[in-house]
């Protein structure tokens, strides 16, 4: 359904009164409608970063931050994580509604037998230089896709705009595990059609030509949980860029490019990586309590990462899955006496029982348990952000098709408050002071 409106808002502005519709969504706060206050009032509202301004109306992920619930077309995150598994979770954020056993299947093999790139794409690579970041490389290549596939760059065919969908799921990531192989030096190695989509990207960022790999099904377990847990969020930095970049009409490959550049930087999917930087500049077990003192002192400026979340004032919902994967893939790589690791259940511990955390709930995020659970299977800290692009591709995708459908949808032009300098003459130069 749409949203619906029947309330009204008034605005008052020296003296004189306008009226506004109030539209109602089936759950979540109401809102203003304001799209006619330029027109009949003059007026432009001011909302830096947009945090109190709805773009668009969507059906695919809900969030109530205070009460710490995330859901996907209605279903809760945990269900989602603990019953299904990542392609399922794509087909209910593509489609709306969960597949039935052959819908499933049918996607599955859609997906897995369209996980090569093009062959010209390895020559692609070599074009950059070895120690290139990864999201730099997959900037590049997500975006060159349209150079390869402009068969399904026509925003307007509800077919090609299928197929450009399922191959962005398809070669994400394999394109990632390029890049990944690329920046180490190792050759590239072809995905197996034999194999889950988790387990596809395993092997192809860990396999190697001299010898045979063997997938550890609990990383491959805990793998598919985090493409889950991170496959959308809401009108996020990085899908508002998407939505953004696609209301010019821009090719979904370009989009997808724009919203990697975005989920970039530090402040958004470099979270994770934030966190690990905390843990390792901690060092050890007994160095906590002063960093703690530090981040309790007002006149400090040391941060706690990894805690708290702008969106939940609860409990991230996500984080409470990652912990128990986290501790999972930690059991099973033997990974308990790295100092770093140490240092964060350690922190863990103090942060889930010390008043001070509680009270302003800064509890552990899904960022600081993803973190530690890449880590321990292997992946350095600049991949952790490619992975979170992996996941994430069909959350902006969805998003991108929600939007293309809408016929309200129109390119996006935000206002400003001009602050600078007001009319001035040129003057020449010769008789400038």
């Amino acid at each position: 359904m749409n949203a619906t409106s029947t309330k009204t808002a008034t605005l008052t502005v020296e003296n004189k009164s306008y009226e506004f519709p109030v539209l109602s969504g089936t759950v979540g706060p109401d809102v203003i409608d304001i799209a006619k206050l330029y027109a009949q009032a003059g007026l432009f509202t001011y909302d830096p970063g947009f945090t109190s301004t709805g773009s668009c109306q969507s059906k695919i992920t809900y969030i109530d931050g205070d009460e710490g619930v995330l859901e996907y077309r209605g279903y809760p995150i945990e269900q989602l994580a603990e019953k299904g598994d990542f392609l399922e979770t794509c087909y209910l954020l593509l489609y709306g509604e969960l597949p039935t056993t052959s819908q499933k299947s049918d996607f599955d093999k859609r997906v897995i037998h369209h996980t090569m790139v093009h062959e010209q794409m390895t020559r692609f690579f070599q074009s950059f230089r070895r120690d290139a970041h990864p999201m730099a490389v997959m900037v590049a290549a997500v975006g060159a896709l349209a150079a390869f596939y402009h068969d399904s760059t026509d925003i307007n065919d509800p077919k090609q705009r299928m197929v450009a969908s399922m191959r962005m799921i398809a070669k994400m990531p394999t394109l990632a595990a390029m890049a990944y192989k690329y920046t180490i030096g190792q050759p590239f190695i072809y995905p197996k059609n034999s194999l889950s989509f988790a387990e596809n990207f395993l092997y192809m960022c860990f396999a190697v030509p001299c010898e045979d790999y063997n997938i550890n099904p609990v990383l491959a377990n805990a793998l598919d949980k985090i493409f889950i847990l991170h496959a959308d969020h809401e009108q996020n930095a990085s899908t508002s860029t998407v939505r953004i970049a696609g209301s010019s009409g821009s090719n979904p490959f370009a989009c997808i490019a724009a919203g990697i550049a975005c989920l970039w930087g530090p402040a958004h999917g470099g979270a994770n990586e934030a966190a690990l930087t905390m843990l390792s500049e901690i060092g050890t077990v007994d160095r906590i309590p002063e960093f703690i003192d530090r981040v309790k002192d007002k006149n400090s400026d040391v941060r706690l990462m990894g805690f708290g979340h702008r969106v939940y004032k609860n409990y991230d919902p996500r984080a409470k899955i990652m912990q128990k994967m986290c501790h999972a893939v930690l059991n099973e790589t033997g990974h308990g006496n790295d100092p770093m690791l140490k240092v964060a259940l350690e922190l863990e511990k103090i942060a889930l029982n010390d008043e001070y955390f509680i009270d302003r709930k800064l509890y552990p995020n899904v960022d600081f348990y993803s973190g530690l659970t890449l880590k321990a299977m292997g992946f350095p800290t600049s991949m952790f952000t490619v992975l979170f692009a992996v996941a994430r591709t069909v959350g902006w995708i969805s998003q991108w098709s929600e939007m293309i459908e809408d016929p309200q949808q129109k390119i996006g032009r935000p206002r400003q408050l001009y602050t600078g300098a007001t009319r001035r003459d040129y003057i020449d130069m010769a008789n400038r002071k």
